[in-house]
């Protein structure tokens, strides 16, 4: 099975200082990795360098469709820290709306298509009668769906969640996470997360990252072997 990314002997970090050490990863078509590990071991710093955000010192990083090398890849974000300006006057339509706008002008005239596929967004995050409502008027939980919503509405190929529960409420959150489990049908899922019970539940591979990136595949991995590396 061919990967849709690629990471291969990677060391990465800032300011010539190294926080993850020759790492190599393949994430899959389908794939729900699961990425945990101890504050300041690098995680954060292996999605940036996944996304592009930061280049790495050494090694290589290389995306696939289909079988084939690719400079881009239709990814939604979901960022662990949001810098979004909740003074800001944009409603949750219109951010939502933001995540088809990559490459297109935001006051363009959206097509009957994009307009109820924004509409079934709003549904599936439970913001029904949420969308003209302004940002500011959000809670943290509220301003995460909406976020989760900008993330998916593209229906990218790749979707990447760091500490996705973030300022989420109880009762939502099984419903986030149903909603991560559905949209890993279509697509494949990268989520950082604390909740170490979740992941060796849900998550179909697991990285723990400690400077260093160890992989277990299938799932077959259990909390000691995660303890043990996090020690």
């Amino acid at each position: 099975m061919s990967p849709v990314i690629s990471l291969q002997n990677v060391t990465a970090g800032y300011e010539h200082k190294p926080i993850l050490y020759d790492v190599s990863l393949n994430v899959y078509a389908s794939d729900f990795l699961g990425i945990v590990g101890p504050n300041g071991g690098g995680k954060t710093t292996l999605i940036k360098v996944i996304l592009g955000q930061i280049k790495p010192m050494n090694g290589t990083v290389c995306l696939f469709h289909e079988g084939k090398r690719v400079d881009k890849l239709n990814v939604g974000y979901l960022p662990q820290n949001n810098m979004i300006d909740k003074k800001f006057p944009i409603s949750v339509y219109e951010v939502i709306r933001s995540g088809l706008s990559k490459r297109k002008l935001i006051d363009r005239r959206l097509t009957t298509k994009e307009r109820e596929r924004i509409d079934e967004v709003i549904n599936r995050v439970e913001l029904n009668g949420y969308g003209n409502k302004a940002i500011g008027e959000l809670s943290g939980g509220q301003l995460q769906r909406v976020l989760l919503g900008r993330a998916i509405v593209s229906q990218p190929e790749i979707v990447i969640l760091d500490e996705p529960n973030t300022f989420v409420d109880k009762r939502f959150e099984k419903e986030l996470y149903d909603i991560i489990a559905e949209i890993n049908k279509n697509c494949t899922i990268i989520i950082v997360s604390h909740q170490l019970d979740y992941i060796l539940k849900h998550a179909k591979n697991i990285a723990v990252v400690n400077g260093h990136l160890f992989y277990h595949p299938n799932n077959e991995a259990n909390a000691d072997w995660v303890k043990k590396i996090f020690e």
